[in-house]
């Protein structure tokens, strides 16, 4: 990527700031997959400030729960009445459908899912449900959890604005358009694949690419409720810890460290500002359904991949097959 493209992505067209720029939340529900730690932990720190009536905060155990609750609490001794805790493991769908399940019996409305939890430089495996574990978790885990709950976001739309934000990554634009989608590839242990469409920035951006186009085709099947995807930045987050601790691709986790000291990287506070910008902006006209927005409110220009409708179509019925053959 150039770097003056790169840099033209640090661009804040809003001069966000969350103290200011959050509008009043009263009312509104807000769910945040991944809001232990990170960009997710870092939405909740932003967005309770603001009066919302309820934060899900999802976890994959109690214990990572417990854990950011702690470190809430220091900054807001309130918290607790407003965060409330799903246990997710978006690695089973059966997970996630139990954690629908919860959210569904204990609140009657959604105004935002933000669709933030993610994975990457994992071990080449495959998710409990037979997929690829970068695409499975996320994908398919948080396009099952936007299905369970989409009757209900839609009947929320019908009395205020509703949001799915889907968090992504720049390496949506790493896929090799001469592969593009590989529906056998996403339901294939990595190990057993050699070529570009088995490295590892080739599946963890597999599963960045399908974040925009299950965005695009929510606002496409669902016009009601306001779906985009984000594009956070360089943020230091521990995304990046598996390559070190798993081995998966040293060279290139080395390489993201020298480029965070030589160009910059935000840190998870001010790295989540674009998915919170997209989950709260006030003026609905600047959130452009199916858009996806880099740092902070630019609308990103797509690529001959994320902005294929033959695509984003073959995509959608390619995750809803695979959810009914499931039996979700």
């Amino acid at each position: 990527m150039a770097l003056d493209n790169v840099l033209n992505r640090t661009i804040d067209l809003y001069h966000f700031r969350p103290e200011t720029s959050i509008p009043d939340l009263s009312g509104k529900v807000i769910i945040v997959t991944g809001g232990n730690i990170g960009l997710g932990f870092q939405s909740i720190v932003q967005l309770a400030p603001h009066n919302p009536q309820k934060i899900y905060l999802t976890a994959r155990s109690r214990t990572k729960y417990d854990a950011a609750m702690t470190e809430l609490r220091k900054g807001n001794t309130s918290i607790d009445e407003v965060v409330h805790f799903v246990e997710m493991d978006l690695s089973s769908l059966a997970s996630v459908k139990k954690a629908a399940e919860q959210i569904l019996s204990e609140t009657d409305r959604v105004d935002v899912l933000m669709n933030n939890a993610g994975i990457m430089g994992t071990s080449p495996s495959l998710t409990k449900d037979g997929y690829e574990i970068h695409f499975g978790v996320n994908h398919m885990g948080h396009a099952l959890l936007t299905n369970l709950l989409m009757p209900l976001l839609l009947r929320t739309a019908k009395q205020s604005e509703v949001r799915v934000v889907n968090v992504s990554s720049g390496a949506y634009e790493m896929v090799d358009p001469k592969i593009g989608f590989d529906e056998k590839l996403v339901k294939t242990d990595m190990a057993k694949v050699s070529g570009s469409g088995g490295n590892l920035m080739s599946r963890y951006g597999t599963s960045k690419l399908a974040n925009v186009l299950h965005a695009r085709g929510l606002a496409k099947h669902y016009p009601s409720v306001t779906s985009v995807s984000i594009a956070p930045g360089r943020v230091k987050t521990t995304i990046l810890d598996n390559l070190y601790a798993e081995g998966q691709d040293k060279f290139y986790g080395y390489f993201q460290k020298f480029y965070d000291i030589v160009i910059g990287a935000k840190t998870p506070y001010d790295g989540a500002f674009t998915q919170v910008w997209a989950a709260t902006e006030p003026e609905k006209a600047r959130v452009e359904n199916g858009a996806m927005y880099f740092p902070v409110g630019k609308k990103g220009p797509g690529t001959k991949l994320s902005n294929d409708s033959a695509l984003v179509d073959r995509f959608w019925d390619f995750t809803e097959n695979e959810l009914k053959r499931l039996g979700y």
